[in-house]
């Protein structure tokens, strides 16, 4: 038995003597606030952009490079940057802290997500990732194998569904469906295998295209149309079944079926492990996934910690305008600590922004820059990470997992929540102790969802998760202390119809010169990255959805265009 099952075990036998009904108590007066994000920033970059009144600089500041956005992409940039033995840049960020959409934080001395918390073993198409993690210490070679810390792996059970009443293991609703449901499961996976095999699915995406023809014709035909529209011309009409894909698309694209392309419907699980209807055999090691209690910021912390040290990293700086001319690259921003706008002069720049925001900074924006602003469609999406103080009480069903989500309607965005105590290795404190709910809402599809994380107070967000989460947990309300609310009003590209046919003609650019081997042995391989003659562009919006491989994979890139430039 490994490790992490070992755990898990205990966990669960432990449960049963404390996830019972308790002594009842009067809701308290909630604490709570927005965080993570600064929103008033982006605002007022909004609004200097839309009036044109932005500040004169009163310093120039110089560096080899600059690097334009501190989210994942603009971190593995200035990883392959160092890598390359370039360590003399500067990395601009808007917000206090580096990694965008994957930062940790913390509610009541509980470290949680605010936002990406998990990221599956990567394949070998994903080989910058990899050599992250070996690097990271979070795998090596035994034996001739490649193998994962086990203390890092999610621990068992990973995950469960809410569904009619009582928690099943495993998110596809299984108990007390009919024949015709199970049918139609294995229909889909039959059909995912098809796709499959008509054209290959990679993940980073990125890496199957190439200069003469970059998307595939299957690819193609997949992308020129909706999910939703697939499904229906394959006969494909099980409640159940739709459900469960609405949920995968609106969990990894921020937006549903009937937005997402058939390309991303497909690419969700034959870029990764495919899709295994009840009873296939399924390989538990490639659909393992590393996670840790405050998500994906364990990485981007560890990313950014020896720009922090050694001086590359300028938080609370937000971009204004950047300009490129013959002779080198104009970076204009504001340093929220001083009040003052700094220009930095620098020979390369790499823009690691949204596309839309890339594009409104960008002074006479290249024009496939301004075509992809104009075609990209972008998701609100909203974290609710909820302190409670003593376990819940739980329905009948599956143990407590990792990943917890409920069977319901979509319309609200619900997605579910992570437990930021299942990783504990004292199995006591994981179950008997204090723990975060993180609660995520995607809210693509909800009618005017930006304007209300604008507008609505905190509590609104608040109340709205309590109440969906009481219907597994009725004492949620009696056990909260404290919700701490992230929102994202452009948190990730909607794969839309189109997207990947438009974005693969764009950035085919190959490094210049040879390629050399990395100070850590790896190889500077080329990867399509969007650019001129002074600007790189890194984000994963140029790949059309929001993954930690294809925003790392993209960073990585540009620091090797800048760096061999």
């Amino acid at each position: 038995m490994q490790r992490r099952h070992f755990l898990a075990t205990a966990a669960a036998s432990a449960a049963m003597g404390v996830l019972l009904p308790g002594c009842e108590r009067a809701p308290r007066a909630l604490q709570g606030r927005f965080t993570g994000i600064d929103m008033a920033r982006g605002h007022q970059l909004r609004d200097w952009l839309q009036t044109g009144n932005l500040p004169a600089p009163t310093v120039v500041r110089r560096a080899p490079v600059i690097i334009a956005g501190g989210g994942v992409a603009g971190l593995a940039a200035a990883r392959s940057l160092r890598l390359a033995g370039v360590n003399d840049f500067a990395l601009l960020e808007l917000e206090d802290t580096a990694g965008g959409n994957s930062r940790g934080g913390v509610v009541s001395g509980i470290a949680c997500p605010l936002g990406a918390h998990y990221l599956p073993v990567p394949g070998d198409d994903a080989r910058e990732v990899q050599d992250l993690l070996e690097e990271l210490g979070l795998r090596r070679r035994v034996a001739g194998r490649w193998q994962y810390d086990e203390r890092h792996l999610c621990h068992s059970p990973q995950e469960r569904l809410f569904f009619d009443g009582e928690w099943q293991e495993g998110l596809l609703p299984v108990q007390g469906v009919g024949e015709a449901t199970l049918a139609q499961y294995r229909r889909f996976a039959l059909a995912v295998e098809r796709e499959s095999k008509a054209a290959r699915f990679a993940m980073p995406a990125l890496k199957l295209w190439g200069t003469k023809q970059p998307l595939a014709p299957a690819h193609q035909a997949l992308d020129a149309i909706t999910f939703s529209v697939w499904l229906a011309q394959e006969g494909l009409d099980d409640e159940h079944l739709l459900w469960y894909l609405n949920y995968c698309c609106r969990d990894d694209y921020g937006a549903g079926t009937d937005r997402v392309s058939a390309w991303a419907g497909i690419h969700y699980f034959a870029s990764r492990h495919g899709f295994h209807a009840p009873g296939d055999a399924v390989d538990e090691a490639r659909e393992s996934v590393l996670t840790w209690p405050e998500g994906n910021g364990w990485i981007t912390h560890r990313l950014a910690e020896p720009l922090r040290t050694g001086g590359q990293l300028r938080t609370a700086t937000s971009v204004l305008r950047i300009t490129e001319s013959r002779h080198g690259v104009h970076v204009d921003a504001f340093n929220h600590a001083t009040g003052s706008v700094e220009r930095w002069q620098a020979p390369r720049c790499i823009v690691a922004l949204p596309v839309f925001v890339a594009a409104r900074v960008v002074q006479s924006p290249p024009a496939f820059l301004a075509a992809a602003a104009q075609r990209l469609q972008w998701a609100p999406w909203l974290v609710a990470n909820i302190h409670i103080d003593s376990p819940l009480t739980d329905r009948p069903g599956a143990a407590p997992a990792w990943d917890n989500v409920l069977y319901a309607d979509p319309t609200a965005g619900g997605l579910g929540y992570v437990n930021a105590g299942h990783q504990r290795l004292d199995v006591g404190a994981a179950i008997a102790g204090p723990t975060v709910l993180s609660y995520y809402q995607a809210l693509g599809d909800v009618p005017d969802a930006r304007q209300q994380l604008a507008t609505a107070p905190w509590q609104q967000w608040a109340d709205a998760a309590l109440t969906a989460l009481a219907v597994p947990h009725p004492d949620l309300r009696q056990r909260a202390t404290r919700v701490d609310i992230t929102r994202y009003g452009h948190a990730m590209s909607i794969p839309v119809q189109g997207t990947q046919s438009f974005l693969s003609q764009i950035g085919l650019q190959r490094l210049s010169g040879k390629r050399k081997q990395l100070s850590n042995g790896e190889q500077a391989a080329w990867i399509p990255t969007p650019a001129t003659a002074r600007l790189a562009f890194a984000h994963s919006d140029w790949s059309g959805y929001s993954v930690f491989e294809e925003a790392f994979t993209r960073g990585h890139g540009a620091g090797l265009v800048a760096a061999s430039a």
